[in-house]
Formats: structure tokens, sequence, C-alpha cells
């Protein structure tokens, strides 16, 4: 069984026992989260969301991404070059249980 959740403006589809990589939590390592936001459980489509279900997962991580580098410029001037680094925070999830 598998359900699509929402969360950081993304849908993500998730099983048990998978680990998915979402945008940063604000909950510590090691504690349980429950997703409420469903869209999809046990072949019910939610509008938007299906009622009473829930996804609850266990915060193994919180990280950053690898770095990428940003460089912008403009043409034919040399005083209007900028370099900049990114790393994106996520968090790592394990999914335990789906409750539909």
């Amino acid at each position: 069984m598998y359900a699509i959740i929402e969360t950081g403006g993304k849908q993500i589809k998730v099983e048990q026992d998978a680990v998915i990589y979402v945008e940063k939590l604000d909950v510590n390592e090691g504690e349980t989260i429950t997703f409420d936001k469903v869209l999809f459980a046990n072949g019910k489509i939610g509008k938007p969301y299906v009622e009473g279900a829930s996804v609850t997962g266990v915060v193994e991580k919180q990280g950053k991404g690898k770095k990428i580098t940003i460089i912008k410029y403009k043409p034919k001037k040399s005083s209007t070059r900028r370099k900049q680094g990114h790393r994106q925070p996520y968090t790592r999830v394990k999914i335990t249980a789906i409750e539909a």
C-alpha cells in the first residue's frame, strides 16, 4: 500500500518503511512526525485531502544537500560578475505507518 502526501509545497509518494527526503522540518532527530495532508491513500482520492488519513514517520537526520554554484554576469561588462553558492537544507524521514 502506498500514499501520496503533501509537504513543503511538494507531493511525495510514500510506502511503508521507505526513506524520504523532504524540505526542512522543525523537528529534532529521533522524534515522530505525522503528515495529515494525505492526497491519496488505500485507493481513496481526497478532495483535496483524504478524511481521517495520516502518515507517520521518524526523523532520522537533518542535513544539507550538495552545493550548487550560481554564476550571474552580464556579457561585455567586466564589472558585473557574481558567484554564489547554495546548499538546500533537508530532513530525512523513515515512514513507519500509513493509516487510511
